[in-house]
């Protein structure tokens, strides 16, 4: 029976962090047994918002890879490539773009948070604003029948829906699947100061980072702020050095939180065995990056090979589009 398809991607922003693995990448990983997996380094959509900052974005794209590769992606499982080598997403993107009006893309809830974040006003850029609709070119010419997303990204995900409908009824074809939503499991793993994580603001653990530097970065973190001194009781539903706890510690995170909340647990002890915990869990990772990085070479092969698969199905999902929308002689 064939397997259903998943498309999902990242931004070459460099290094990962824990934020990435627990909210994106052990998703990933699980998927990856159940669908046939298109997972693209989405350089193009980088210059959404960063077209003048192209500097490093092979290097960028590289370190992405080489995390998802070392937390559990597999080449053998899974197609890994970097978007720009399928030159088609952009041929698609820009037919989809003559199917959608300008009002429909403005209506865009993330659209005007990211307008609002960025304080662009009136200078949001033509790439800006046809954002979801190069998401959907990604998504369609795979025919993707789910998406692992968050619930912030659902917006994009229906004008992907909204188009692929479009298109079929009004080129009487069933070329384009509407897919669905997966969304993520896992809850979104707090910056160090309790803010969402993002490496502009410096507040992570990278999933690189070796145990010393863990130990160093996990000590500045803001922990529940009526607990001033040992014996105050706790409340570890409101302290991020917990949810790290919940997330990677392999022991018992009751008794934690049992001793957080009676008083017999320090902030100072906690975050120490919470640094441990989390450079436990990151070692074999750490391992399988050290051997990446010896041939990066080897990386820029990952992706020239997995641009070729992924041509092969863009191309022919082309050419189901062209001969619907009469762009093909004979």
């Amino acid at each position: 029976m064939k397997r259903k398809r998943i498309l999902s991607g990242m931004r070459p922003t460099g290094k990962l962090h824990l934020g990435n693995y627990a909210g994106v990448l052990v998703n990933w990983v699980r998927l990856q047994d159940e669908y046939r997996c298109f997972f693209e380094v989405a350089d193009w959509h980088a210059l959404t918002t960063g077209y003048d900052k192209t500097a490093n974005l092979t290097e960028d794209a590289v370190e992405v890879v080489i995390d998802w590769l070392s937390a559990g992606i597999d080449i053998e499982k899974s197609v890994v490539f970097l978007q720009s080598d399928v030159k088609e997403h952009a041929e698609l993107h820009l037919l989809l773009s003559m199917l959608i009006s300008v009002p429909r893309l403005q209506r865009n809830p993330t659209l005007k948070d990211q307008i609002r974040d960025l304080e662009l006003g009136e200078n949001i850029t033509y790439g800006h604003l046809g954002y979801p609709v190069l998401q959907a070119a990604d998504i369609m010419i795979y025919k993707a029948n789910a998406v692992p997303v968050g619930e912030d990204q659902l917006p994009h995900l229906e004008i992907t829906r909204e188009l692929a409908r479009r298109f079929n009824t009004l080129y009487e074809v069933d070329i384009f699947l509407e897919p669905e939503p997966i969304l993520t499991r896992s809850a979104r793993l707090p910056g160090l100061d309790g803010k969402r994580m993002s490496k502009s603001v410096g507040n992570v653990v990278l999933m690189s980072d070796p145990p010393e530097t863990i130990e160093r970065k996990v000590r500045t973190a803001i922990t529940d702020p009526e607990k001033i001194r040992m014996g105050d009781p706790g409340h570890p539903d409101i302290c991020n050095v917990f949810k790290y706890h919940q997330t990677f510690s392999s022991g018992d995170v009751g008794e934690i939180e049992k001793t957080c909340k009676d008083g017999s647990r320090g902030c100072v002890a906690c975050k120490k065995e919470a640094a441990e915990s989390i450079a436990a869990f990151l070692a074999p990772m750490r391992a399988k990056r050290a051997e990446y990085e010896k041939d990066r070479g080897q990386i820029l092969k990952i992706l020239e090979e997995g641009a070729d698969k992924a041509r092969e199905v863009a191309c022919s999902t082309m050419r189901e589009v062209r001969k619907a929308m009469n762009l093909e002689l004979g």
